[in-house]
């Protein structure tokens, strides 16, 4: 991915930056949210026409339809994610950037024009359909138990199952769906809403940045055209892999602009709260944590940083990507628990961004892959080389 180079990044970086805090960070308190507290539709739409004026609207994804190298995507997305509502306004949020970068891989034309502009021009969200019920015994951190089916009759697919955890769901325009074949996973691109496709809950969940929540979806005979299929048939997984690294890097990106944000606000309390005689940054297990934010801080942006050249190398960097989720979501929440206690009770109010970042970053350790799951992948890989070693 040959990308833009540093002083363009830089400019687009910037943008956005002045944007998020200028613009967006004003309507952290707007209180158009739906009953889980999810920023509504209203709300985002308000914010990406002001994004589309201010010209960081979809930011790492140019005018010519170029894509900022990983590396690039990371300088802007950090940026981007200086406040919760930010990638929603500048449409650099999951599930939709994740979506775009693959349907700009591996789409056809007809299905770039069709499912992708809308995306990357912000007129729709969308949706990924893979993660399945546990009391269905599905898919969750492991794909290969897919329940959800696909079978061919004539020219269509007919796909049956549930689906959980679904992040935007209600609301989304375009749909991604993971099912199985006689031949294996296979996606499928939908418009939504469809009958087909009902939604039977959505559960209150910790975190609530993401328009539509995590819906619990029944899929229900629900057709669709032979050539609306992603790639072939049988390659659902492979394509997941595309998509996966890198959502889960970018995940990475967005959520240390978030804490980096906290950080400020935490030492900005700090530096003003006096208690027993002198501001609180003076005790030192105040400034201790501060002190330690700052490494975790630095270490999470290397750690990413590190990961975007990988993939910029044309690696699927699985194992890369599954390093630096681990890392960076641990240390994330180690800067977002200090956050908190630095703040005291003013940390645990919604007077500030700083209780929201917490809840958000202790989902984070959940999807995209728990880091349990990470681990015990790591663990395999360091098994399966010494093996290859030892004999």
């Amino acid at each position: 991915m040959i990308g833009v180079g540093p002083e363009r990044t830089a400019i687009i970086a910037d943008q956005v930056e002045a944007f998020v805090r200028n613009v967006v960070v004003p309507y952290e308190k707007d209180p158009r949210r739906d009953h889980h507290n999810c920023p509504t539709d209203e709300l985002v739409n308000e914010l990406r026409e002001k994004a589309r004026a201010a010209g960081v609207l979809t930011p790492h994804i140019l005018a010519d339809g170029t894509h900022l190298s990983q590396r690039e995507t990371a300088v802007v997305l950090i940026r981007s994610g200086l406040s919760p509502l930010g990638p929603l306004s500048c449409n650099t949020a999951a599930p939709d950037e994740g979506n775009m970068y693959l349907l700009g891989k591996v789409g056809s034309p007809a299905l770039k024009e069709r499912f992708l502009d809308p995306l990357v021009n912000g007129q729709a969200r969308s949706a990924f359909f893979m993660t399945e019920p546990a009391e269905d015994g599905g898919a969750g951190s492991d794909p290969s138990m897919m329940k959800t089916t696909a079978v061919l009759d004539g020219n269509h697919w007919v796909v049956n199952g549930r689906k959980a955890f679904i992040t935007g769901a209600e609301g989304a325009k375009v749909g991604i769906v993971m099912a199985k074949s006689a031949d294996g996973a296979c996606m499928f691109l939908v418009d939504l809403p469809d009958p087909a496709i009902q939604i039977e809950r959505v559960p209150n969940t910790i975190d609530n940045s993401m328009p539509g929540g995590h819906a619990v979806v029944n899929i229900e005979n629900l057709r669709i055209p032979a050539d609306q299929m992603l790639g072939n048939s049988g390659e659902g997984f492979t394509y997941a892999q595309v998509r996966l690294s890198p959502a889960r890097l970018s995940h990475c990106m967005r959520w240390l602009g978030a804490c980096i944000r906290a950080h400020e606000i935490a030492t900005d309390y700090a530096n003003r709260r006096m208690a027993f005689g002198k501001v609180l940054i003076d005790h030192e297990g105040v400034g201790f944590m501060l002190a330690e934010n700052m490494i975790d801080l630095k270490q999470a942006e290397l750690m990413i940083d590190w990961c975007a050249g990988v993939l910029d190398g044309g690696s699927l960097g699985t194992v890369e990507s599954s390093m630096t989720k681990v890392a960076v979501s641990e240390a994330l929440m180690r800067v977002a628990d200090r956050c908190v206690q630095v703040m005291g009770g003013t940390g645990v109010t919604d007077d500030t961004i700083v209780e929201q970042v917490f809840r958000e970053i202790r989902a984070f350790r959940i999807y995209d892959g728990p880091t349990e799951v990470h681990k015990w992948s790591l663990a395999k890989k360091i098994k399966r080389d010494w093996k290859g070693q030892h004999g």
